[in-house]
């Protein structure tokens, strides 16, 4: 039986410009800065226990350091990290303590395109609280979206290695993984390997619509919403960072009972990515950017 990672734990990003990106992340996004350590920043969801949803440090580039996973015990790491060997997966970190302020035991390996890769548990956590209305600050995180130049034998890798199980497709273009309950926490689509974007969890469209209303009043523009998708059904507002990472909040993402699901096959339509028609209201809106190759593949994360 394959182990299996439980949740998307963090994102890891090295940024040329890290005064612009904390202060994003800290006063702009919602997130709340915990710690600092060896020159990585690490910020926290309210709404998640969580210790750490994003990592920042300085690069001279912008790339990604690394995606981390959770998983459910010890043993469960040692397991991933097996089954990522046993599938050709070029290990960085055997299991053992983990790096940074919130410790915890884990792996990290390279995924089949250099993607740095973290599994990780028993991390000290935090005590979420209740998002009070009209706060329109990330829950946690939802879902990260990855492009691929085989997104077919990506998506072999993290069923067979992480255990993501498959919930839905769009076409041939865009598939869905889920690891939990969510909908999916990872989609993956063709183009050259890079990060499309790291999404956050608000707790209704209400707080995705004031979330935009405070993002736009501090400067930050709007590229692609509001809308719905229909792959998951929840909504969506996507935006830039300041070193250009792609954001998204969104909210209602599906929930799927394992025992019941049968996934789908979703005909390529426009209506398929943006149910409500709204997305492209703002003329320009571009809803995802052309991606160059990450420059953090095959790197060991500093």
């Amino acid at each position: 039986m394959t182990a299996r990672v439980t949740d998307l734990h963090y994102v890891a990003h090295a940024v040329p410009d890290l005064a612009a990106e904390r202060k994003f992340y800290g006063e702009t996004w919602g997130l709340t800065e915990v710690a600092e350590e060896d020159g990585k920043i690490y910020f926290a969801a309210e709404g998640s226990e969580h210790p750490f949803v994003i990592r920042l440090r300085q690069d001279d580039e912008k790339k990604t350091d690394l995606i981390g996973f959770s998983a459910g015990s010890a043993a469960d790491v040692d397991a991933i990290f097996a089954q990522a060997v046993a599938a050709g997966a070029k290990p960085i970190a055997e299991p053992g303590s983990a790096e940074g302020p919130h410790g915890g035991y884990a792996a990290r390996f390279f995924d089949p395109e250099g993607r740095a890769l973290e599994v990780i548990c028993d991390a000290d956590k935090r005590a979420a609280r209740e998002i009070k209305p009209g706060e329109a600050i990330p829950i946690g995180l939802s879902h990260v979206v990855l492009h691929s130049p085989d997104h077919k034998g990506l998506l072999k890798f993290y069923e067979d290695v992480l255990g993501f199980k498959l919930s839905d497709w769009i076409g041939e273009f865009m598939v869905f993984l889920r690891c939990n309950p969510a909908h999916h926490r990872l989609a993956i689509m063709p183009g050259k390997p890079a990060l499309n974007h790291v999404a956050f969890d608000v707790a209704s469209v209400d707080e995705l619509m004031r979330g935009l209303g405070r993002l736009t009043k501090d400067g930050v523009t709007l590229s692609w919403g509001p809308g719905r998708h229909t792959a998951g059904n929840n909504t969506f507002t996507y935006y830039l960072t300041p070193n250009g990472n792609a954001v998204e909040y969104t909210s209602d993402l599906e929930d799927i009972d394992d025992a019941t699901w049968v996934p789908k096959t979703y005909e390529m339509t426009p209506q398929i990515t943006d149910q409500w028609g709204t997305g492209r209201i703002i003329m320009g809106n571009v809803p995802h950017q052309t991606m160059d190759a990450d420059k953090g593949l095959w790197c060991v994360p500093a």
